[in-house]
């Protein structure tokens, strides 16, 4: 008997863990990735991508999880009309070659119940190199407007354009580009 009670667990033991994992899909009218350089060494310019989609999944328990996010480069916004044709350009964005760019976790970093960290693969213009993105103010939350449950924060990293052959117009307009992204997932 205590054998047959033991095949008929062990095997629930091991599915367990995968029925922890929560997934969550990002709400992309709160999901809206910002970006700054400095131009000319006078100013700090800064744009935005007005698409975006992706999704997380979160095991608490286990402390583990995945993101994989895409920025839809053809709805950059710079703020005029010039500047966003300029920016969209070959030897920049080049938005009509590649009309994504995306960031696909390899783990998440946990530090007591929060996410703190993700180490992933960045891809832009069709180059993939290791980002680490850090996790600010990450908290999950019932969203007391539309009752639904939800997982938020503001995402930061630093990118050299170089390292991915975005070497137009360098050292007049940096090579570092600050990455700023408010995420917002509802869990499905």
């Amino acid at each position: 008997m205590k054998n047959y009670f033991l095949a008929c667990v062990a095997p629930m033991l091991m599915v367990a863990p995968a029925f922890a994992a929560d997934t969550y899909t990002m709400d992309p009218e709160y999901t809206i990735p910002v970006f700054e350089v400095q131009h000319l060494g006078f100013t700090t310019q800064r744009g935005r991508f007005d698409k975006t989609d992706g999704k997380v999944v979160l095991d608490f328990e286990g402390k583990t999880g995945s993101v994989e996010f895409t920025v839809h480069t053809n709805s950059l916004d710079m703020g005029s009309r010039a500047w966003t044709i300029h920016v969209s350009s070959e030897g920049l964005f080049n938005i009509e070659k590649y009309p994504t760019m995306s960031f696909k976790s390899d783990r998440l970093i946990f530090d007591g119940g929060k996410v703190v960290a993700a180490e992933g693969q960045f891809n832009l213009l069709g180059v993939t190199k290791p980002l680490t993105v850090t996790v600010n103010r990450f908290a999950c939350a019932t969203n007391p407007q539309n009752r639904k449950f939800m997982c938020a924060g503001d995402i930061a990293a630093t990118i050299k354009r170089s390292d991915f052959g975005m070497t137009k117009y360098i050292p007049t307009v940096s090579d570092e580009i600050k990455i700023n992204v408010p995420v917002e997932a509802y869990r499905n």
